[in-house]
């Protein structure tokens, strides 16, 4: 089954309060908007999502502060930058579903699609106002241009075939783990906490961000259309890039690990670990 059409939310059992907190807050924001034509599209959207990466902002904040309606804001922001990215990287790649439905441009066509992604970075903006921090303001700007880079580097590759797995590990790091990143270091940022916790969250988000992207192609590895695959075409020996895959994915959950040693002890900071553990493979 392709992973992006997973029944249920795993995260849901453990993180069910703060997806709840997270849910009321997207709904929140989109009720600023009731009068128009993007809030029912948006709706559609967002529905179904894991929220794992507004988890991790409320999370890192929780680890060096609390959680205030700032960060929830912020968690927003950065649900509405993966909701963007999904909308077009569906119809980059062509997918017939998402989440148990029809993917955003099927079900709307390609013109609200593009639209609509012009109106969340306008929603993004809008918070990013509201919280009235230049550095948040210039992280979020830069999240997003990384991940439209990794989405144009992953193109030429594809194009190009050829591809080495410093290539894949600068897709993923681009496309998928820097809105890990900035979840993380958002959260740090709004919580308040010292210079040394913003980064060292930032690196486990990037960390953990790479491990669940190569989890994802692992689990998905039948797709022809994962950036990888490649690598196995090129390679004499498939359980070579396999073997390989599952080197770095060890190697990037540890970094994340390794990367909360800054953090004082708290549930919160337990609970980063364990997010860790949704990173593990078991071929």
């Amino acid at each position: 089954m392709n992973r992006k059409n997973i029944e249920t939310n795993p995260l849901l059992e453990t993180y069910k309060e703060y997806i709840e907190k997270i849910d009321n807050a997207l709904n929140d924001e989109l009720e600023l908007y009731l009068e128009s034509e993007f809030t029912e599209p948006l709706k559609y959207a967002i529905d179904g999502g894991k929220r794992i990466r507004p988890i991790i902002l409320l999370l890192a904040a929780e680890c060096v502060g609390k959680v205030d309606e700032n960060t929830l804001s912020a968690a927003c922001a950065i649900e509405f930058l993966h909701t963007e990215s999904v909308i077009h990287d569906d119809i980059i790649d062509n997918e017939t579903k998402r989440r148990q439905k029809d993917p955003f441009h099927i079900k709307f066509g390609y013109n609200t699609s593009v639209l609509t992604g012009d109106f969340v970075l306008g929603l993004i903006l809008n918070i990013s106002s509201r919280l009235d921090n230049p550095r948040i303001t210039k992280d979020l700007a830069t999240a997003a241009m990384l991940m439209s880079e990794g989405e144009a580097i992953e193109g030429l590759l594809e194009e190009s075939e050829d591809v080495t797995f410093d290539d894949y590990v600068k897709v993923i790091e681009y496309k998928t783990a820097t809105a890990f990143e900035m979840a993380a270091k958002l959260g740090a940022i709004i919580g308040k906490g010292a210079e040394e916790e913003i980064q060292a969250l930032a690196e486990y988000g990037k960390n953990i961000g790479i491990a669940y992207q190569i989890r994802d192609d692992l689990l998905d590895w039948k797709n022809e259309d994962k950036l990888f695959n490649l690598l196995i075409k090129k390679s004499s020996d498939p359980r070579d890039v396999f073997n390989k895959m599952d080197e770095m994915l060890k190697t990037f959950s540890h970094l994340a690990e390794s990367s909360l040693r800054k953090i004082k002890e708290s549930s919160a900071k337990n609970n980063l670990e364990n997010l860790i553990k949704f990173t593990e493979f078991k071929a």
